[in-house]
């Protein structure tokens, strides 16, 4: 328990004042180090942490502090860890997922939102937020009629800042585009990254899937839409740079599996790949042990690790430590090196879930089109 807490109950059951006084003075979760200690405050007969940390047992009792509705539960949470939690509520035989209340830092998802634990020494990269100094790219509508989907598909387009219809760009897709936007806050970050000259100005086609479980889980359809349709239009209609190294391709999770299978057998199409904890879900013997949602991309990873061939000459991965998938990431890393592809991969302490992969764009991007600022510094 937090020093301070202990100190509150310490000769029993504390006034309410004393109670109002201390919640309004701390901050939530009590960071002590590596200690984490986790308060709810309200009636309930149970209380549990539901964290996202696999390897940890998923609920955490708390436990009710004597004459107070405040329950806390202290953790171990290494250093420069990001977490996403919930409280589970068990009151009249009635069970509920609830916000902390007491901790302003939200992190949104497709689903919802969690609350958000910043460990000892985390802080949220100041390149991920609004800087006025940064000009703002634009953005566009583009419409591929698509054979392999039989209809049309609506791609949006960033345009960089001072956009020139007379310049030559790199080209980045980004699978699940639209959910980075609004969970990862692409848009603030490629403003910020070419502002500062660490990435160059670059164009960045956002595409989304409406079966994004199919679509992107080694889907042939989908990997001659993005290689044979999307990016043969994308080339005739804007100014892009026609050799393959000024290409990228990137997604998560699912997108990741995309990306790696779109330019698998697509080879040359994209030079660069970045692959953000990548579902790259396989089995050398017996089952994968995983939802039946899983059973193309095993398919897929099975024969990629087979024959890898070569993809893409230079590969950007990252996972999260606290992800179920830390396993086969890990093992991609030197199946890609031993055929010839400059891989960088980046571990951190956290899980699956878009805040961490925007914290890890500037590294990523940057890495595989580095701006004029890494050019004359590294």
């Amino acid at each position: 328990m937090h020093e301070k807490l202990r100190n509150l109950m310490r000769k029993g059951a504390p006034d309410p004042r004393a109670i109002e006084k201390f919640i309004e003075e701390e901050s939530f979760p009590m960071v002590a180090g590596p200690d984490v200690t986790f308060v709810y405050r309200g009636e309930a007969d149970e209380v549990y942490l539901r964290h996202w940390i696999f390897g940890l047992r998923t609920a955490q009792p708390l436990q009710r502090l004597a004459g107070t509705e405040l329950w806390a539960v202290t953790i171990e949470l290494p250093a420069e860890s990001r977490i996403e939690y919930k409280y589970e509520v068990i009151k009249d035989g009635n069970r509920s997922l609830e916000m902390d209340t007491l901790n302003p830092f939200l992190a949104r998802d497709p689903f919802g939102a969690n609350s958000v634990c910043r460990g000892y020494r985390y802080q949220r990269p100041e390149w991920t937020l609004h800087d006025p100094k940064s000009r703002h790219g634009q953005f566009s509508r583009m419409t591929v009629d698509s054979a392999r989907f039989g209809g049309p598909r609506e791609v949006d387009i960033y345009l960089p800042a001072r956009y020139r219809d007379s310049r030559r760009y790199p080209l980045l897709i980004v699978h699940d585009g639209h959910d980075y936007l609004h969970y990862s806050d692409l848009r603030i970050v490629l403003d910020n990254l070419i502002h500062r000259l660490e990435i160059p100005p670059m164009i960045v086609a956002l595409t989304t899937s409406p079966d994004r479980l199919v679509e992107y889980a080694g889907d042939e359809r989908h990997a001659d839409f993005i290689c044979k349709e999307l990016l043969p239009q994308l080339l005739s209609e804007l100014p892009i740079s026609d050799e393959p190294q000024s290409r990228a391709l990137m997604g998560a999770s699912f997108g990741a599996v995309a990306t790696l299978h779109a330019a698998w057998r697509n080879p040359g199409c994209f030079d660069r790949l970045l692959l953000q904890s990548g579902s790259f879900a396989f089995s050398d013997i017996g089952d994968h042990n995983r939802s039946a949602a899983f059973d193309p991309v095993v398919q897929f990873v099975n024969k990629f690790r087979e024959n890898p061939g070569q993809p893409a000459r230079k590969i950007y991965m990252s996972c999260g430590v606290y992800e179920s998938l830390i396993y086969e990431n890990r093992s991609m890393v030197p199946l890609l090196q031993a055929h010839d592809m400059q891989v960088r991969y980046e571990e951190v302490r956290d899980a699956h879930n878009w805040e961490n992969w925007r914290d890890r764009l500037r590294l990523g991007i940057s890495w595989l089109f580095p701006g004029p600022l890494w050019m004359v510094y590294e």
